[in-house]
């Protein structure tokens, strides 16, 4: 008997169902208007652009304009590209224009869905962005696309690897922009490292499209991109730390061998604090006091060093330098480095020269970044399985499209085997029968060693195949596409090259640029119908045997994946068919059981090369990865709740920075942070209702003398009868502003100005920094205070807000500091704020599937910035100074050392 939801999802329909009815009210509005455009003259359809803007300049709404724009786009690339959007296509537009997600299945043209929300969307003149998964899909999309957009009247810039500063403010002032999710987000955060408004590339965050969606905003979100930078050199500190070590006794610290954790117990702790309190080493406070967190981290890398890492086992010392030894391999990792510090302990533990550290200069989450446009929007072959994750994270709705023309696709039962070999050569005997039918076949895999493994097989059984290895290429994108040629057998590891339509018998496309290059006119026609004929005969013959066949070698732990793989048959009607080989031996199969199952298999006298095949086998694999999904969200969303508590503190950073940018006069707000710096020297020293001889009179003069460079009278100030803290607040801040208005006179206001917003803005990036640095190791702190039955994320809420308020703190302190002891013999001295070079840069992506940095293998694209080595030293150019040490005289010529001289506002 039918359920109670079933028999209501058939009298009413599913909530998707309910959705989509109310979408075909506009499409039948829209096709009513496609006569009308397709009278309109070229010119006449161009100018539409024009109305639609006056017509919004006047009050009207994108939604009111939507028909008419999205006749027009209709109209635009049948001109263009010779390609008319469909009705389902015309629904995807409108998912995407209301900031929703459009799950179209693969084939349904999902690239010029996205052209209709585009363009409505860019009318307000404030910029859309497209953003894809590489760069390769960047530039052709911009190029294919571009016909319609230019056609229409607007322009179209596309954001690549290693452009200019120039070239992607151009592109960014287009009405529409193409560019990768790692773009994007670098250059956010480099923008928000810029010292003028001017200087910055982005314009703003209006509206998005993120094409597969479901791939960067879940699979690749599971990592921040960070900016790094090399820091200030703490040799001297490692060292001393590297000392207190081997004094330490057994009793001080526990040990995990097994689970390689090293830490120290409670005796350890007041061992070290004493020990580090002797060596002047120790702020004031205990050794887990907020101010000595940096330190914690020190101890906890010497520590590590010491008791987890043996030399010759983990690592040798070679020419002077420590080098890794794989633990799986035991081949020496010549330039690899153990990250966070660790690295530095073990050449502070060995005595060889220490390496400078890098050091985060900015991060920021891809959920954090893509929340602040105003509206986004995504599409996907893929995305039902995470609603949840879309609506809880981004509040993203998604919306199933149907296809243009029926699914004909035949999903198979999934074939079990007991191991691995036996799969293996199944599937191979597969490959060979669709080969002789000439059937096309495309293998999906879920690593290269696996791709590999199934390409020795087929080697041995002298089956010609293609192999996609390396993640998204050009040439990868020209080899899936002709993946539907009869008979051909093409690898796939995590389905390289999406994004490229696989059609039966070949692309035309790929194949004029392979083979057509240099020809022209009459040549260039005859080849092109040549090839067409060549292509509609081999379709023909993959049509017969079946349509593209898509084997799966083993189940995902996402149901998504696999259903990516599953849509690259069937696209738009054609025949198709998918299955997926497993074994017990499979990751997913060894975890949910495999010890039962085999007993049972063995019992039911499974013989060698038998396989089990049962619809249930299915169900119990798809809840099997649910339940997976499941725990990897909640990992996702454990973690944005800590990175929100740093995004909140990065927003306000950075909206200060813009605010300060705008502004041409910051001395109201120099003035605020003097004064509070005087009210806080003050209460220090002068407690509220204390008797005066409890005053710290000594303690406040040098205070005034080393913050404010004033040698003022307040002893003599303290003897007077009746005098209170009230009086003397006021004569330190009378005599602290009376002495930077000598400074505007000696050197104009104009240069007082520039100097004062050159140190602000450099002061905050500096402090900025550390901060970021002690919240990573805060955040390490808090995950071991879970054992004291203490809520971890609410830890580093509460001490991540105090840290950051003594950021503010010390950043008031600092640019009174420096503001207050700076000195100018002409004007030559002050430094102007566009000279300031950015420091050295380097990008950092980790894909999460494979633990590489994605921009490390892009090469030098991944250094953002670096000292200009190619141009000699300039003592009149900071900018080819490179890296200078802060105690090293200022390359000026001035004599001072290089903090006293340029380095005081750097």
């Amino acid at each position: 008997m039918a359920s109670l939801g079933a028999l209501a999802r058939r009298f009413f329909g599913t909530s998707n169902d309910r959705k989509l009815k109310a979408y075909t009210r506009n499409v039948e509005a829209i096709n009513a208007l496609e006569p009308a455009a397709e009278a309109l003259s070229d010119f006449a359809l161009q100018e539409k652009t024009n109305e639609f803007r006056d017509r919004l300049a006047g009050g009207e709404s994108l939604d009111s304009l939507l028909p008419e724009a999205f006749a027009v786009v209709r109209e635009a690339a049948r001109r263009t590209l010779g390609q008319r959007h469909y009705d389902v296509q015309l629904i995807g537009g409108m998912v995407l224009h209301e900031g929703k997600i459009a799950e179209m299945k693969t084939g349904e043209g999902k690239t010029l869905v996205s052209t209709l929300a585009a363009y409505l969307n860019a009318l307000p003149g404030k910029g859309v962005h497209i953003v894809t998964v590489n760069d390769y899909l960047a530039k052709r999309d911009a190029a294919w696309m571009g016909e319609i957009y230019r056609f229409l009247g607007m322009d179209v810039g596309v954001i690549l690897h290693g452009m200019s500063d120039e070239e992607r403010r151009a592109a960014y002032a287009a009405d529409i922009t193409y560019g990768t999710n790692n773009e994007l987000g670098f250059d956010y955060l480099r923008d928000n490292m810029k010292y003028q408004l001017s200087a910055m590339v982005q314009r703003g965050h209006h509206f998005a499209v993120v094409d597969e969606v479901d791939s960067i905003l879940v699979d690749e979100a599971r990592t921040p991109l960070i900016i790094s930078g090399p820091v200030e050199d703490k040799s001297e500190l490692y060292t001393s730390v590297d000392k207190l070590i081997p004094d330490l006794p057994e009793e001080a610290f526990e040990l995990d061998e097994k689970a390689r954790t090293v830490s120290l117990t409670e005796e350890g702790n007041e061992i070290v604090e004493t020990m580090l309190a002797e060596r002047e080493l120790l702020n004031e406070g205990g050794l887990y006091d907020v101010e000595n967190i940096s330190l914690v981290h020190h101890v906890n890398n010497a520590l590590k060093a010491h008791k987890l890492f043996q030399k010759d086992k983990d690592y040798i010392v070679k020419g002077g330098k420590v080098v890794i030894i794989d633990e799986f391999t035991g081949r020496m990792m010549e330039g690899r480095r153990y990250s966070d510090g660790l690295h530095q302990a073990l050449e502070a533990k060995e005595e060889v020269q220490i390496q400078p550290e890098n050091q985060t200069l900015a991060s920021v989450t891809f959920q954090n970044y893509f929340r602040l446009y105003e509206k986004l929007a995504g599409m996907t072959g893929t995305a039902l399985t995470e609603a949840e994750e879309f609506m809880d994270i981004y509040g993203l709705e998604v919306v199933e499209i149907p296809t243009n023309l029926p699914i004909s696709r035949k999903d198979e039962d999934d074939e079990v085997y007991r191991t691995a070999r036996e799969k293996y050569e199944a599937i191979v005997e597969e490959i060979a029968d669709c080969m002789e039918r000439g059937q096309p076949v495309l293998v999906g895999t879920t690593s290269i060693e696996k791709s590999e493994l199934l390409s020795e097989f087929l080697k041995k059984k002298r089956i010609k195949h293609n192999v996609l290895n390396a993640r998204y290429h050009e040439q990868e994108a020209h080899i899936i596409a002709q993946a539907g040629v009869p008979g051909g057998v093409t690898i796939a590891t995590n389905m390289a090259g999406r994004g490229t339509d696989i059609q039966l018998g070949g692309n035309i496309d790929m194949r004029l640029e392979e083979e057509a290059a240099g020809l022209e006119g009459e040549a260039l026609e005859k080849k092109k119908a040549e090839l067409i004929k060549d292509i509609e005969a081999k379709k023909q013959i993959a049509l017969e045997a079946g349509g593209l066949y898509v084997i799966g070698t083993e189940r995902h732990e996402s149901r998504r994946i696999d259903n990516q793989l599953r849509g690259r048959s069937g696209r738009q009607g054609d025949p198709g068919r998918s299955k997926f080989y497993l074994s017990l031996e499979d990751d997913l199969m060894r975890i949910f059981g495999t010890d039962r199952m085999d007993g049972m298999l063995q019992k039911l006298g499974l013989q060698e090369g038998e396989a089990i095949v049962h619809p249930w086998i299915n169900k119990a694999l798809e809840k099997a990865q649910a339940k997976v999904e499941a725990r990897n969200f909640d990992i996702r969303k454990n973690l944005l709740k800590f990175d929100n508590v740093m995004n909140d503190q990065r927003k306000v950073i950075f909206e200060q920075r813009i605010e300060l940018m705008r502004m041409d006069d910051v001395s109201e707000t120099i003035a605020d942070m003097r004064h509070e710096v005087i009210e806080d020297m003050v209460k220090t020293h002068i407690p509220e209702k204390a008797y005066a001889e409890q005053w710290d009179v000594d303690g406040l003069l040098e205070e005034t003398k080393k913050v404010l460079s004033l040698d003022l009278p307040i002893k003599d100030w303290a003897g007077e009868e009746g005098i209170a803290d009230e009086e003397i607040r006021e004569r330190i801040t009378r005599a602290a502003d009376s002495h930077m208005a000598q400074k505007v006179a000696q050197v104009g206001p104009e240069i007082i100005r520039q100097v004062e917003k050159a140190v602000l803005l450099q002061l905050i990036d500096t402090r900025w920094r550390e901060h970021l640095q002690m919240l990573d190791h805060l955040r390490q702190a808090v995950g071991l205070r879970g054992y004291a039955q203490r809520d971890p994320l609410n830890e580093y809420k509460t001490e991540a807000f105090e840290l950051f308020e003594a950021l503010l703190i010390r950043l008031r302190r600092d640019v009174t500091e420096q503001l207050m002891n700076v000195q100018f013999v002409s004007e030559a001295d002050a430094p102007k704020l566009e000279e300031q070079p950015l420091p050295e840069m380097h990008a950092h992506h980790v894909d999460p599937l494979t633990g590489r940095d994605e921009m490390e293998e892009a090469g030098d694209t991944a250094t953002l910035t670096r000292p200009r080595a190619d141009v000699p030293m300039n003592p009149d150019d900071p900018s080819t100074w490179g890296k200078i040490s802060r105690n090293a005289p200022c390359p000026c010529g001035s004599g001072k050392k290089y903090k006293h001289c340029h380095g005081a506002v750097a």
